[in-house]
């Protein structure tokens, strides 16, 4: 009676042996086709991204005019804030100062109330690029 016990225990481990070294786990293999072109479409949108192209963010204008003062209004700008990045953007025939690139409105309040201390002109808009 003694050894019944550990006898038990010894033949299920070894029914267990041998029989999980028939088990074998399912095995597939998955073929994706799509068409070439939704790689380039993916890279396309990346690069619209990385250009803000696609958002449909807030900015702050501070200038509408000349080039030559366009690039003065750029070069006031940076020598005071470096927190928002700044652009000057063409349409024609005027150039544009645009600053920041603000997800939400209130955002776009907060800097303007700072930046209106120095450039009195310029406001919120919310560009169609």
């Amino acid at each position: 009676m003694r050894f019944q016990y550990p006898l038990n225990i010894l033949l299920i481990s070894m029914l267990m042996l041998f029989s999980a070294k028939n088990l074998q786990a399912q095995q597939a293999t998955i073929t994706i086709q799509q068409d070439e072109k939704i790689s380039e479409l993916l890279d396309l949108k990346k690069d619209l991204e990385k250009e803000n192209k696609l958002s449909s963010n807030y900015t702050i204008q501070l200038y509408y005019g000349e080039l030559g003062q366009a690039n003065a209004i750029m070069r006031r700008y940076r020598a005071r804030f470096g927190s928002w990045p700044a652009s000057i953007e063409y349409e024609t025939p005027n150039y544009k100062v645009w600053v920041g690139n603000f997800s939400e409105r209130l955002e776009a309040d907060r800097a303007l109330m700072q930046i209106k201390e120095h450039f009195s002109s310029a406001f919120i808009l919310k560009p169609n690029k």
